[in-house]
C-alpha cells in the first residue's frame, strides 16, 4: 500500500462541523490519522497544504444503509461509495450480512451479497479479520443480520426457530458482537425472517443491547400495515432495552402515499419514550429482489439483475412482459431469481422524510446488481445538490449533520463524525456550487461532480474525481475501537 503525508494543512475552507452548528471559515490541521488542530491562518509547520477556499469542509459521510459487505472485500477501492464523499460504511442491513455463514445456497434476499461462494465466514471475527486483510477504501461498521443467523442456524428458515435453534442464533450473536459488531438488523419482511416473532428478535437484540449495540430493522410492512410494523419495532427495542433504527423509512404504494404525515407523527410520540432514529434515500424508487407479491400492474419496475435473462436488466417489466406476450407477474417469474428497482413512493413523502430531524441519510445501494439503482453512487450528491441547493428543503449544516454527526452518534462510533480536533481525520471537501449526483436509472454508474477531496483516517484517499490509490478504511469495533 502506497505511503501518505503525515501532515496536512487544509487552508482558508468554509467548516461545517457537523453538529448542526453555523459554518465558519478556518485552516484545519491532520497530524497522522487525527485532526490537530483548527483555527484561522495556522502556520505551515511543514505541512503539505491543499488550498479549500470556497470550498466546504467537513467531516466524512457516514452511509447507515448499506449492502457493501462483500464489495468492500473484492472491489476495495469502493469508487462509488468513495466518490460521493462517505468515508465509513455500515453493512450487515435488513438482516443480512456476510457473516456468520458458511452455506451451500443462499435463498433471497442473502444473495443480494452475492452466491454460496461468497459466504465463507463462519464468524464476525473471521469478518472483521478478511476486511483488514482487504484493507478497504473507507471504514467499515458491521451489523449481524437477523436472516443470516437464522440460514445459519436452521435447516429451514422459512418456518418459527426451535429451541435449540434459537440458542444458537443466541451464540453466534454474542460471537459477532464480541468481534465488535456495532450491534444487529432484521428484515422481517423478507421470508428469511417473516417467521421470527417479537420474543425471537427480542431475545438477539438483547444480547446486543447488553454488548452496547444498536437495533436496526427493515420492518415487517412498509405498505398498508406500516403502523402496525413500526409499532412491532418499537415493542422488541423496548423489551430489548436497547435503541432502534428504523430502516429506509417509506410509505410504499400509491394507496399508502401521503401517510408519512400519520408515521412521522407516531414516530415522533414514539421517541419521547424511547431512543429512535431512522434513514432514507432520496429517490422514489427502492431496489430490492424481483418479487411477485410487489407487482401490482401500478407502480413501474425496473428490472435491475436476472439470472436467466440478463439481458433484460435496465428494462421496465411491462416491456418485458409485452415482448414475452404474458401477465407482469409471470414475466417476474422468468425472471428469477432477480432484482428490481419499485417506484413505489411519492416525492411528498420522501421529502418529508428527508426534512424530519431524526433522519439519517442511508444510500441502501445493491453493489451487484447489472444495473444497479443510482443511489449506489448519487445519494449523498444528491441531497446536498439537489435536495440543499436546488430546494432548499433544509440548511447544508442540517444536511452534514445528517450524514456525519447524528450517524456517528446513533452507531456509537467514537471521535468521528465531526470536526474537532482529536477525532479522527474523516474529512470531505466540496464545492457547494457545484456538488450533484450524475447517476440516473438509465445511465446508473455515473460517479457524482463536486466531490473535491476525501480523507480516510488522514489519508488522501480521493482527489480530483479519482482515487489516489490509497486505502487507509478499517474495521471499527464497537464505540470506534480499531
Amino acid at each position: 500500500m502506497e505511503t501518505h503525508p503525515a501532515h496536512l494543512l487544509l487552508r482558508g475552507g468554509t467548516v461545517i462541523d457537523g453538529t448542526g452548528a453555523l459554518r465558519y471559515r478556518a485552516d484545519v490541521r491532520v497530524e497522522d490519522e487525527r485532526i490537530s488542530e483548527i483555527g484561522a491562518d495556522l502556520t505551515a509547520r511543514g505541512a503539505f497544504e491543499i488550498d479549500a477556499a470556497a470550498q466546504v469542509v467537513c467531516p466524512g459521510f457516514i452511509d447507515v444503509h448499506t449492502h457493501d459487505d462483500q464489495m468492500l472485500l473484492s472491489l476495495p477501492q469502493l469508487l462509488p461509495t468513495i466518490s460521493q464523499g462517505v468515508t465509513t460504511v455500515i453493512t450487515g442491513t435488513c438482516g443480512i450480512s456476510l457473516a456468520p455463514l458458511v452455506h451451500p445456497d443462499v435463498p433471497p434476499p442473502l444473495n443480494l451479497l452475492g452466491g454460496a461462494d461468497k459466504y465463507i465466514f463462519p464468524t464476525m471475527r473471521a469478518y472483521a479479520e478478511a476486511v483488514d486483510a482487504a484493507q478497504p477504501a473507507v471504514n467499515v461498521a458491521a451489523l449481524v443480520g437477523h436472516s443470516t443467523l437464522r440460514v445459519a442456524s436452521m435447516d429451514d428458515p422459512y418456518r418459527p426457530a426451535t429451541e435449540a435453534q434459537q440458542a444458537r442464533m443466541v451464540e453466534l450473536t454474542r460471537e459477532a458482537m464480541e468481534a465488535g459488531a456495532t450491534g444487529i438488523s432484521t428484515g422481517v419482511f423478507y421470508a428469511t425472517g417473516a417467521a421470527a416473532d417479537v420474543p425471537e428478535v427480542v431475545m438477539l437484540a438483547r444480547v446486543a443491547a447488553e454488548a452496547g449495540g444498536v437495533y436496526a430493522t427493515h420492518i415487517r410492512n412498509e405498505f398498508e400495515k406500516v403502523i402496525e410494523a413500526l409499532e412491532e419495532a418499537f415493542e422488541s427495542a423496548r423489551q430489548a432495552g436497547i435503541p432502534v433504527v428504523i430502516s429506509h423509512h417509506k410509505c410504499a404504494g400509491p394507496a399508502n402515499w401521503g401517510r408519512t404525515l400519520q408515521t412521522l407523527a407516531y414516530i415522533d410520540t414514539a421517541r419521547k419514550q424511547h431512543p429512535i432514529g431512522l434513514d432514507v434515500y432520496p429517490y422514489i424508487a427502492g431496489s430490492t429482489i424481483l418479487r411477485a407479491d410487489m407487482v401490482d400492474g401500478v407502480i413501474e419496475i425496473l428490472v435491475t439483475w436476472s439470472q436467466p435473462h440478463p439481458q433484460m436488466a435496465g428494462r421496465l417489466l411491462a416491456d418485458i412482459a409485452q415482448e414475452w406476450g404474458c401477465t407482469q407477474p409471470e414475466a417476474c417469474e422468468r425472471l428469477q431469481p432477480g432484482g428490481a428497482c419499485y417506484f413505489q413512493m411519492q416525492e411528498e413523502d420522501v421529502q418529508r422524510v428527508l426534512k424530519y430531524p431524526a433522519t439519517m441519510i442511508g444510500s441502501d445501494g445493491l453493489p451487484h446488481d447489472q444495473h444497479p439503482h443510482p443511489r449506489l453512487w448519487g445519494t449523498f450528491p444528491r441531497v446536498l445538490g439537489h435536495y440543499v441547493r436546488e430546494l432548499g428543503l433544509f440548511s447544508l449544516e442540517e444536511a452534514v449533520h445528517r450524514m456525519t454527526g447524528l450517524s456517528a452518534k446513533r452507531f456509537n462510533l467514537s471521535d468521528r463524525g465531526e470536526i474537532r480536533v482529536g477525532n479522527f481525520a474523516d474529512v470531505v471537501v466540496f464545492d457547494p456550487e457545484r456538488v450533484i449526483d450524475r447517476a440516473t436509472f438509465a445511465d446508473p454508474a455515473i460517479a457524482a461532480e463536486g466531490i473535491e477531496l476525501v480523507m480516510v483516517n488522514g489519508a488522501l484517499s480521493y482527489q480530483a474525481r479519482q482515487p489516489t490509490g490509497i486505502r487507509a478504511g478499517r474495521f471499527l469495533r464497537r464505540e470506534g475501537r480499531a
